[in-house]
Formats: structure tokens, sequence, C-alpha cells
């Protein structure tokens, strides 16, 4: 089985706005079922998308999860073979339990009643 890691940018309890903006990020490592994870929170000194792709190439990140992204980073990401998922809004336990769900999309909203 394999093990993952996902970044979140955090607002509170949301996936914060802009990935640029965070000074707050969840990382979560999961097997593909999301289940045996175990969470991490990294708090950045300055919010800075230079030293969030930066994380995301030292820790080893397979897939960013976040709001808003310039596109330089998102292009940068991805050429790094980085899955993003991007504007992305909600609570962070539900946009993680669609994800692995499989149902997590670019664009997803996740605020409202549970459908």
């Amino acid at each position: 089985m394999s093990m993952k890691k996902i970044l979140i940018p955090l607002y509170g309890n949301d996936v914060a706005p802009r990935f640029d903006l965070a000074t707050e990020v969840l990382i979560i490592t999961t097997d593909d079922a999301g289940e045996g994870r175990e969470e991490k929170i990294v708090v950045m000194p300055q919010a800075s998308a230079e030293q969030l792709c930066h994380l995301v190439l030292t820790e080893g990140i397979g897939v960013v999860i976040c709001g808003g992204i310039e596109e330089e980073y998102y292009q940068y990401l991805t050429w790094k073979r980085v899955g993003v998922f991007d504007s992305v809004v909600g609570p962070w336990e539900r946009v993680f339990e669609r994800f692995c769900k499989n149902e997590l999309r670019t664009g997803s909203i996740l605020y409202g009643p549970v459908p």
C-alpha cells in the first residue's frame, strides 16, 4: 500500500482562500484509503508562495489542495509532478474526505449541507 502526502493551506478550519497568503499549512500523510493518517500543522514564518513551494518539494508532497493560486506557482508545482486541486473552498476535513473518495475536483465548493 502506498503512502502519500497532501498539503492544504489553512485559514482556521477552512482551506485558505489564497495559496500565497497562508501562514499555516496542514500536511496529511495517508494511505490510498485515507486511513492510517498522520496530520501535522506547519506554521510559516511569513506568507510566501516561494516558501510554500519549497516546503512542498522538501516534504515530498504529492498533492496540494488550495484555494486561489497564481498561474506561475500552479505551473511550477505541476511541472514538478505535484497534483494541484485549486479553487477549492470549504472546511479542510470535508475537502480531505472528498479527496479520499476520489470525488474532489478543481473548483469544488464544499460549504452547506452534505449532499
